[in-house]
């Protein structure tokens, strides 16, 4: 059976292998809410037309974890950390990919603002610095996402308060890539999918040719 699976990547990540989070179980339902904008006060439909705003879709799932197989089966890992890890992974889609270098950053900055004026707040860092987050449902699914929010709600724990089951409500936004964007993987995962579900929709022909011949007046 075919399971569903975040999977972050980029440059900044160590060794070719990317942050991979595969749902130990598939989700029983997922909710995509297709977003048209809205028309301009005072647009005419010419004008909405041609306005180039795109429908985005977002995604919203709830993804279940468990120690209880990995236990069973003596994995090191579980018996270490329950399913920490797994969320653990989850939680580094959601942080800024120059984390790290930035706690550093400020650390610096605050050592020589002993000596120095103090200066003003740095700024937010930017949404592009975020991880590059592939979504997989299926093999005619494969979408660039942003992950926009994510809930983890720790159900049970073991003897060390590792978390050994848990669920976690995601909700994602499909990327609309452009043209002139250096993400190759993305651009490619985007137009594989387009073009499998325009496929899908030519292919909707065969089941509703029958009714499309009986709507036509004799």
């Amino acid at each position: 059976m075919l399971r569903g699976a975040l999977i972050e990547y980029g440059t900044d990540l160590i060794g070719p292998i990317p942050n991979v989070v595969i749902f130990q179980f598939n989700p029983e339902s997922l909710s995509r809410v297709l977003q048209v904008p809205a028309r301009p006060t005072g647009a005419t439909q010419r004008e909405t037309t041609q306005a180039g705003e795109k429908t985005f879709e977002k995604i919203t799932f709830k993804a279940h974890f468990s120690a209880a197989n990995m236990l069973d089966e003596d994995k090191v890992l579980a018996r270490l950390f329950g399913i920490g890890p797994q969320l653990a992974a989850l939680e580094k889609m959601v942080l800024p990919s120059a984390k790290l270098a930035g706690l550093l950053g400020a650390a610096i900055d605050a050592i020589a603002g002993l000596a120095a004026p103090p200066s003003p707040p740095a700024q937010p860092i930017p949404r592009e610095s975020y991880p590059r987050i592939l979504f997989i449902w299926g093999p005619t699914r494969v979408l660039p996402v942003t992950i926009d929010s994510m809930t983890i709600a720790e159900q049970e724990y073991d003897f060390a308060l590792n978390p050994v089951r848990a669920e976690v409500d995601i909700t994602l936004s499909v990327i609309a890539i452009d043209q002139c964007s250096d993400d190759v993987l993305a651009k490619g995962a985007l137009e594989y999918s387009t073009i499998a579900k325009e496929a899908m929709a030519i292919a909707n022909l065969a089941n509703t040719a029958e009714q499309i011949v009986e709507l036509i007046p004799i």
